[in-house]
């Protein structure tokens, strides 16, 4: 799982809370204030320890769907009040109003995301079916009320003359912004239309994705010992696992890319890897029931016609309008600036496979040559590497790096603490090592299962906010799909996987730092909240990490020098391959986005968008349309698939710093990374907190140097 594609997401309910969507309610009420009840434990205040927890051992979905419908009648009780306040508007009386409120719908969404993705039961499936649509009109409701929005217009454009702080202009400012974006100035006729197009979308996004799950589900049965030679001993035994959870002999390697990457990796049977090659990139495209292109075409279309319903030339213009690359075209210009150089890398790569292998390179010969290339080239095998990463060696190597760095520690709780969603699922306070101060809850859940949507994610449930004088702790979760080493067997994973695991730590730790006074400024733009989590993959082989936690299971040795020289000598190789994989997939989604009128047949738009832009035919996109989740499951990455290269020419640049410094874990560098980055949020333009923070702008000649292409 290349590290640069991984997903951060909340509970998909929390985007159509736009006028309130953090979660700042407690279990215990600030002194005086008692919290109102709706009646439903799923959306009250949650109870238990640490200012409440999901009740998660409570869910059923007739509980959930109650909460759901509950909240949604408490936020429009919380907006009528206001909206019924007869004294003018003012921050308090409105703004201030908004960001305390929405907690029920919150609470409740949080566990509708949790259950619809990381369980995703056929019952839970038709939960979301059915109240997607729903929490999309809800949200509607109140962008669409006119009375509202002339108050929040009141103190947006009266914020200088009542000496709103700076801080409270830009919560007004931004406010407005996005009720205005998001159709609050629309005619009746207008708001009626845009109200139909967000449901229809909500319905789609909601097929989209459950059909890619249904695809998920399917799995190649192999038989005979000829069909795994080549698979490390892990990924055999794993395979000899997954077949006998099914009741069947042999080995099974299913449709996920936590399984098919190695098999195509290490497996010497070219024909094989062929089959699940073509199984695992088809995907939503088999003209069956689960294909997905229609799905596609419709979203397409239902999203230019919002564009031009908002006024906007394209749905890339009106999705960038709160970025910081701020238009498609300076997406683009440097996105091409790298795909060049990444394109005629891959050429180098494929001519040097060619000679190895004797005949031409397939889409299915790729990563399995490449491995041969690496052992003959640098005499470093991937299955060298893997006895040193265990999985749980490796999350406590990342609690390590979260308290050098910034003092949190990660203390698991005994199983049975705290409800889970699982049982797989483990949990973790987190406190504040210089104050013993608590700061939250850290929910683990490592492995794949049926119904959960593949990928790797974050997730918050309750985000940071101090409105009422007191510190709401941070409770939220990494979400990954290992998968399960038989039992009693350690579970090894590649050094891809580990940085994949500090990545998402890394959204982790930027919601347990959060310092932020309105939840609303919580957030931060789309192509600049992977930069948290892609800087933190850079600590995996420091010397800390790698001396104290990259020991080998069995013996318990350190990682040898001569094969950390190796990894070093490495580094940049592969990159042409793992560049144009993911930035393939950017360009055909601004290619896709970027356009007035909607493509109507997706197959042949991403042939030919890749044909223009001379996409190389030994590569697949590293997510075709048909599959693509980042794209078609919401709104949130489309147009935006570039942000993960935004976000790196920055974490490249401050991993820079770091090194400017003398180390990795320098104190100081530490110190205002996270006070100038990491702690406020949203809370400043954050193009000028970066400029705070590095003394210029971002040097994009740092990530062509880390991966390795010409920066002149």
């Amino acid at each position: 799982m290349n590290r640069r594609q991984m997903i951060i997401t909340s509970a998909g309910v929390l985007a159509v809370t736009a006028t309130g969507c953090a979660t700042t309610g407690t279990a215990d009420a600030p002194a005086g204030v008692q919290p109102v009840l709706v009646g439903n434990p799923l959306a009250d205040p949650w109870p238990g320890p640490y200012q409440g927890v999901p009740p998660w051992d409570q869910v059923t979905v007739d509980l959930l769907r109650d909460a759901l419908n509950k909240g949604i009648e408490a936020r429009r009780a919380e907006v009528a009040a206001i909206v019924a306040n007869s004294e003018p508007a003012t921050f308090d009386n409105t703004l201030l109003a908004l960001e305390k409120g929405g907690d029920h719908l919150s609470r409740a969404g949080s566990i509708f995301g949790v259950m619809t993705g990381n369980i995703g039961s056929p019952d839970w499936q038709a939960l979301n079916r059915e109240m997607s649509p729903i929490l999309s009109a809800a949200s509607d409701e109140i962008t669409f009320n006119d009375a509202l929005f002339q108050r929040i217009r009141a103190v947006h454009e009266s914020a200088e003359a009542a000496g709103l702080s700076a801080e409270q202009a830009r919560v007004a400012r931004r406010r407005y912004q996005s009720l205005v974006r998001n159709g609050a100035a629309l005619d009746a006729a207008g708001k009626a239309e845009l109200g139909r197009i967000n449901q229809a979308l909500s319905t789609a996004f909601t097929g989209f994705q459950q059909k890619v799950v249904a695809d998920e589900q399917l799995f190649t049965h192999l038989t005979t010992e000829g069909e795994v030679e080549g698979l490390p001993a892990s990924n055999t035994s794993a395979a000899a696992d997954a077949a006998r959870s099914r009741d069947l002999t042999g080995w099974v390697i299913a449709n996920t890319r936590s399984a098919v990457d190695p098999y195509l990796t290490f497996a010497d049977n070219r024909a094989k890897r062929e089959e699940i090659w073509r199984k695992f990139v088809k995907r939503g495209d088999n003209d069956d029931a689960n294909d997905t292109n229609a799905t596609i075409a419709e979203i397409l279309r239902l999203r230019a016609e919002r564009a031009r319903l908002l006024g906007f030339a394209t749905h890339a213009h009106w999705r960038m309008q709160d970025t910081m690359a701020g238009s498609p075209e300076a997406a683009m210009d440097l996105m091409m600036r790298v795909w060049n150089p990444a394109v005629a890398r891959v050429g180098e790569e494929v001519a040097e496979m060619r000679t190895l292998a004797g005949h031409d390179i397939e889409p299915w010969d790729y990563l399995y040559y490449l491995e041969k290339v690496r052992k003959a080239r640098y005499d470093l095998d991937q299955n060298d590497l893997k006895p040193y990463f265990e999985l749980t060696a490796m999350k406590r190597g990342a609690f390590y790096m979260a308290d050098r760095l910034y003092g949190l520690q990660f203390t698991e709780l005994p199983a049975g603490t705290i409800p889970v969603f699982h049982p797989d699922v483990k949990t973790f306070e987190v406190t504040d090592r210089e104050t013993g101060r608590h700061i939250g809850v850290f929910y683990s859940d490592d492995f794949a299962r049926s119904g959960k949507r593949s990928g790797a994610w974050a997730t918050t449930y309750r985000s940071h906010s101090n409105l009422d004088g007191e510190e709401t702790n941070v409770v939220g979760s990494n979400n990954n799909n290992f998968i399960k080493a038989p039992a009693g067997e350690p579970l090894l994973i590649s050094l891809d996987d580990t940085q994949t695991l500090f990545h998402e730590f890394g959204h982790a730790l930027h919601y347990f730092l959060s310092t932020v006074t309105y939840p609303s400024l919580g957030g931060t733009p789309r192509d600049f909240v992977e930069y948290p989590s892609q800087v933190h993959e850079k600590w995996v082989l420091t010397p800390p990490i790698l001396d104290q936690f990259a020991r080998h299971h069995a013996t318990g040795a350190a990682m040898p020098q001569d094969l950390l020289d190796k990894i070093e000598a490495s580094s940049t190789f592969a990159e042409g391959y793992h560049t144009v994989s993911y930035l393939s997939s950017a360009l055909v989604d601004m290619d896709l986005h970027n356009r007035a009128v909607a493509a109507t047949d997706p197959r042949a738009f991403e042939r030919e968008s890749l044909e223009r832009i001379g996409m190389p035919r030994q590569i697949v996109m590293r997510h075709r349309l048909p599959q693509f989740n980042h794209l078609f499951t919401s709104d949130a990455y489309s147009a935006g698939y570039y942000s993960y290269l935004w976000s790196e020419v920055m974490d490249a640049d401050t991993w820079a710093a770091f090194m400017e410094a003398g180390d990795p874990f320098d104190p100081e560098t530490a110190r205002r990374f996270k006070e100038i980055i990491l702690a406020p949020g949203n809370t400043t333009d954050r193009a000028e907190a970066y400029r705070q923070f590095r003394g210029r702008n971002p040097d994009v000649t740092a990530l062509l140097r880390t991966r390795g292409f010409p920066t002149g």
